[in-house]
């Protein structure tokens, strides 16, 4: 069979250089908008952390990258990706079960909102639970400490509270739910806190000044989000100044952060794995 022989002259349409007209141009941007936007809002999401609850494993202005993904329920139309059930130690973003004034900010037209939060999961359906001295327990078993955690207590939160849990019933403790408090007593078994079906027990790292699951209760499953994979920016900031509200604060705070950008950048900490 004859074979003719590849030509090595180039086409002459490839020295024809074509410029891109304005519809390609703008459809390419709309392109690249569309997969950023799918990413942002069903695979991974930006937070900023504005409060050291979780200190020092999260730190006021770090803005982690969350997977939306990993936790969610199962979906038939993803058979490829793979999810599974939050574990006991994950670092978990979920939505306040409850929403108390004066504690969480409204919407701007001040109907309620539920509070984002993001915090360690200590306890799973089933799990007996209990603090003593300030070292949690879980079936029994001692729970090593957080990593970078337990900082001095905020002064205001009741310490013995949190050196001793359920032993102490939270009714009185500031950040307590009433709802909580009332049903708080159902939930005791034998000195421990038993995780109900379908909940969890979530606690922040520093959990000496953490508003978390001892005073609002339990978490549902369907309130779980996701969990933090990694900082992609962290900026040094003080207690309270990220939640600051108002044209004046948010204009004087984008001025600092143009000014100390780059001595106020945690370096170090761009790109770690949370655990």
């Amino acid at each position: 069979m004859k074979i003719s022989p590849v030509s090595t002259r180039p086409a002459a349409s490839a020295n024809v250089n074509r410029e891109e007209t304005p519809f390609e141009a703008l459809a390419s941007i709309c392109s690249v908008l569309v997969v950023g936007l799918f990413i942002l809002t069903f695979l991974a999401q930006n937070y900023l952390i504005p409060s050291g609850s979780m200190e020092n494993t999260l730190l006021i202005g770090d803005h982690p990258v969350v997977d939306q993904i990993t936790l969610a329920p199962s979906a038939s139309w993803m058979p490829l990706v793979k999810y599974r059930e939050p574990r006991r130690g994950d670092i978990v973003v979920f939505f306040k079960p409850v929403y108390q004034p004066g504690i969480d900010e409204p919407d701007a037209d001040g109907t309620p909102k539920y509070t984002q939060l993001v915090k360690r999961l200590i306890g799973v359906p089933g799990d007996h639970i209990h603090l003593r001295n300030g070292v949690v327990y879980v079936n029994g078993v001692a729970q090593p400490q957080p990593k970078d955690g337990i900082k001095d207590a905020g002064s205001s939160i009741n310490q013995v509270f949190l050196d001793e849990f359920p032993a102490v019933p939270p009714a009185g403790v500031p950040g307590t739910t009433e709802s909580w408090a009332v049903s708080f007593s159902s939930y005791i078994q034998n000195g421990d806190l038993v995780v109900p079906p379908g909940m969890y027990f979530m606690m922040g790292d520093n959990r000496h000044n953490s508003l978390d699951s001892r005073f609002w209760g339990f978490v549902p499953r369907a309130n779980i989000i996701g969990r933090p994979l990694f900082n992609y920016w962290s900026f040094k900031a003080a207690d309270g100044q990220l939640e600051q509200t108002g044209i004046g604060n948010k204009l004087a705070w984008f001025g600092h952060v143009l000014v100390h950008f780059f001595p106020d950048t945690r370096w170090k900490r761009t790109l770690p794995v949370f655990h």
